[in-house]
């Protein structure tokens, strides 16, 4: 898809086109569709994330929680959107040894104990060591500080998944 039919979409279209690219969350595309037209794929991210950013903090946390646990139950059970399932397969989550799954396990469980939503990074070039090693980290900080790292994870995440469906078509509709 290109930028220009993004631009070009109807209403309902864009939503379809665009909704999944915030895990569950297609009411970011319906606010971002009155922004058009977009003179780049920033000027997109930069409406979609201001649309996230303008929410109230409930609806911030809502989106947080929408996001599946790292290697976590929605996983186990196959109930990951695709692209979760992409980007945790690429980062090699799903083949996690027994000690690995078990460490992931307990870190969701506390992060999730200590913050009330699940632990959120963009896996793209990182892998399981990587990821374990930042979760144990980020489980340190305060509240405040990690809930602000989620939504910058949020955006980071967002703009891979806008540049992927650019960029899967080849620059064609």
């Amino acid at each position: 898809m290109t930028l220009d039919r993004i631009n070009s979409l109807e209403h309902a279209a864009f939503v379809s086109a665009l909704g999944g690219i915030i895990e569950h969350s297609p009411w970011i595309a319906e606010e971002a569709w009155s922004a058009r037209p977009f003179a780049d794929l920033e000027a997109l991210h930069v409406a979609m994330m201001s649309a996230l950013a303008r929410a109230p903090i409930d609806t911030q946390l809502a989106v947080m929680r929408a996001h599946p646990e790292l290697a976590g139950k929605a996983a186990i059970r196959g109930e990951m959107t695709a692209d979760s399932k992409d980007e945790q397969g690429g980062a090699g989550l799903t083949q996690c040894s027994p000690r690995e799954f078990s460490r992931l396990t307990a870190l969701n469980r506390a992060y999730n104990a200590k913050f009330g939503f699940p632990f959120i990074v963009a896996v793209k070039g990182m892998d399981r060591a990587s990821i374990i090693d930042e979760f144990a980290r980020r489980l340190e900080r305060d509240r405040h500080t990690e809930f602000s790292e989620a939504l910058e994870q949020i955006a980071r995440i967002a703009r891979l998944r806008l540049d992927a469906l650019l960029q899967d078509s080849g620059g064609e509709d």
